[in-house]
Parts: structure tokens; C-alpha cells; sequence
């Protein structure tokens, strides 16, 4: 998804939102019942890549944007002052947000994970899926733009295994129901299922507090949070 859209030139996208008849649907279908199902890992291959991450007239974040984004969670994670040695991108893409927080991070211990061939070989990720991928917790995990193409039973199992991959701190970024009228259609890709936020908000309560901008914190918290800095 990309913010960089935003303002009176933007397009109206995805024409008539509230004729979507079921609660989750894919971005750019009206009326249809929607299918539980999983892409295969074959979809996400060069053209995918060169699309939605490196054409700057179709990407859907540019590449500075990603670098603010990681500079954004580790000035807030010191200002709560939440040790980060650990950090797993788990759906890392080409890497530019883990690159970064390893820049801001130089002695933490940084994984890559995704679950497209072509990434693996291309950067040399671990080959896994944010649902069923196993490690030791890191202190760290981020997971961007990956949930919204998983099937509702998929996505439930995914949320559980990044709360146990999670020691202190999870990012997690996903497009939503509630994000249809903001997006640029031509940046986001329309085989993602959006779910009402609510979706997410409710199975992450269980295990963490938000904290704002996409960060979730894991419980119980070991550093103080003010109520008003929770949402």
C-alpha cells in the first residue's frame, strides 16, 4: 500500500466501497463471495517485485520512505527504551526496511525471511511463511504488507506465530477495509484481502498493547507506557 497518493490529486480508487457484500474481500472486487485461499509462492516473482518495489512510477513505497519507517520504530523503541539485539522481518520483501534497521541497529542480530523463490535466491532470505515459520523469539519483528494475502484461518494462525516469534516489540503493517479510500490503485496490489481493522485490533489484544504508528508492544510490558501513548 503507499501513502504517496495522498491529496486533491488522487483518483478515487476502488470504485464503490460499501457495495462490497462480503466483510472481507479482495481490494479490487465488487459483489463476490470471497474464497479462502493462499497465493502460491510463485506469484511473488521478479514481475511482482519490479512492480509493486522498484518502478517508481508503480512501487508502492519508495525506497527513502522505507528508511523513515525504520528510523520511526527505532527512535521510538529507545525513547521506550526497549533493548533491540534481535530482529526478524518475517515477509522482508527486497529488504530495505531490514537493511535500514540494521543500520540503526549495527550489533543486533538481523533475519530475513520471505516467502517468494525468487527473493530467496535473489538476496539469500530464509524460505518461510509467516504462517508456520519457527525460531527462537527476537527482540524485534516486523511484518509488512503480508497478512492481507492469507486466508481469514491463515491470518489467524499467522498472528499467533509472530506473537511467539516476538520477545519485546512487533511491527505490523496490513491493508485495510478502512484503507481502501486512501490507497492509489495503480500502487496496491488488488489481490489482498482487506479486513475491517477490527479483525487485526482484536486477535492482537490478546498478547499486546498498541503503542501507535504500527508498533505493538508484548505482554505484559516490561517498560512503562503512559495510557495516553497507548491506543
Amino acid at each position: 500500500m503507499s501513502r504517496t497518493a495522498l491529496g486533491a490529486a488522487r483518483r478515487p480508487p476502488f470504485d464503490a466501497i460499501s457495495e462490497l457484500t462480503p466483510e472481507y474481500a479482495p481490494c479490487g472486487l465488487r459483489g463476490e463471495k470471497v474464497i479462502e485461499r493462499h497465493p502460491t509462492a510463485t506469484r511473488f516473482d521478479k514481475a511482482y517485485y519490479d512492480r509493486y518495489y522498484r518502478d517508481p512510477r508503480t512501487r508502492a513505497v519508495s525506497p527513502a520512505a522505507a528508511r523513515r519507517q525504520a528510523a520511526f520504530l527505532a527512535h521510538y523503541l529507545r525513547h521506550l527504551e526497549i533493548r533491540v539485539g534481535s530482529i526478524l522481518d518475517v515477509g522482508c520483501g527486497t529488504g530495505t526496511v531490514l537493511r535500514a534497521l540494521g543500520r540503526e541497529y549495527p550489533r543486533a542480530r538481523c533475519q530475513g525471511v520471505d516467502v517468494s523463490d525468487y527473493l530467496s535466491r535473489r538476496y539469500g532470505w530464509t524460505r518461510g511463511s509467516v504462517v508456520d515459520y519457527r525460531a527462537p523469539a527476537s527482540d524485534l519483528v516486523i511484518c509488512n504488507d503480508v497478512l492481507g494475502y492469507l486466508s481469514d484461518a491463515e491470518c489467524t494462525k499467522a498472528l499467533k506465530n509472530l506473537t511467539e516469534l516476538t520477545r519485546s516489540a512487533l511491527y505490523l503493517g496490513v491493508l485495510t477495509r478502512e484503507d481502501l479510500p486512501l490507497c492509489d490503485p495503480e500502487r496496491t496490489d488488488a489481490a489482498q484481502l482487506a479486513r475491517p481493522a477490527g479483525f487485526y485490533r482484536r486477535r492482537l489484544a490478546r498478547n499486546f498493547v498498541a503503542v501507535g504508528g504500527g508498533l505493538f508492544l508484548k505482554k505484559p510490558l516490561t517498560v512503562t507506557v503512559w495510557h495516553l501513548e497507548r491506543l
